[in-house]
């Protein structure tokens, strides 16, 4: 029920993500990110918000897990958009994190794969994924780098 306990706390975050998010010959554009985290509900919720200085936009993730079914769901909201985006929902098996949701993007339905990996004290990756034939074949087109202050 801990398992977004490593996240807690301040870290600065190399953003990498495709200019087409659905294009995987599109080119990557790089921007900074500071993130500040937070346990609740003894490890079963954890709150973080992200801010792009860059950009001129932040987001927060609410992650909750479900005790009986064993699995997080993780929803997302940007302050470009005010609203909440449909959540992904998965488990951590092996130091990995697997989270998948539906969603859709510039009018096109996408299945979402987001990933936990690489899970140290100091650092983690996060990737996002989209996929337009159920999930078949993948698009990598955000990818965060995160190292604690």
């Amino acid at each position: 029920m801990s398992d977004f306990d490593f996240l807690t706390g301040t870290f600065d975050v190399v953003n990498r993500r495709r200019t087409d998010a659905l294009d995987e010959t599109s080119e990557w554009e790089e921007f900074p990110g500071v993130s500040h985290a937070s346990r609740h509900f003894e490890g079963g919720a954890n709150f973080d918000e992200i801010v792009f200085p860059t950009k001129g936009f932040s987001g927060v993730t609410l992650r909750l897990y479900d005790v009986e079914r064993e699995q997080w769901s993780l929803y997302w909201s940007s302050s470009l958009t005010g609203t909440l985006y449909p959540p992904v929902v998965g488990r951590f098996t092996g130091g990995r994190g697997e989270f998948y949701g539906d969603d859709t993007h510039e009018g096109k339905e996408v299945r979402t794969r987001f990933v936990w990996s690489d899970i140290t004290e100091r650092s983690v990756r996060w990737e996002q994924a989209f996929s337009v034939d159920g999930g078949e074949t993948w698009v990598i087109n955000w990818i965060m780098e995160f190292t604690r202050r």
